[in-house]
């Protein structure tokens, strides 16, 4: 569930974590005076999954160690002498 932060003109900032159907807060569930709900900054978004690029969530040794492996199949056949 994402965590909204909230301002109250009385109490200050404070958090609240909510389901993303539920209402937004009208009053400060401390003192009931009225709250407004801020933008918030602090979003961390991770995209996993298929779907995506199969670079992204990978680790840069996954992706040398597969690079490599190709590349040296294809020198071993240029290098090999013909016996003819």
């Amino acid at each position: 569930m994402p965590t909204y932060d909230y301002k109250c003109e009385h109490c200050g900032r404070f958090q609240v974590t909510q389901r993303i159907t539920e209402p937004a807060l009208e009053k400060c569930p401390t003192c009931g005076q009225p709250v407004e709900r801020l933008i918030s900054r602090n979003v961390a978004i991770v995209f996993k999954g298929s779907g995506f690029y199969c670079t992204d969530n990978r680790k840069a040794s996954f992706h040398e160690q597969k690079k490599p492996a190709a590349t040296e199949a294809k020198k071993e056949e240029t290098k090999a002498p013909s016996a003819t």
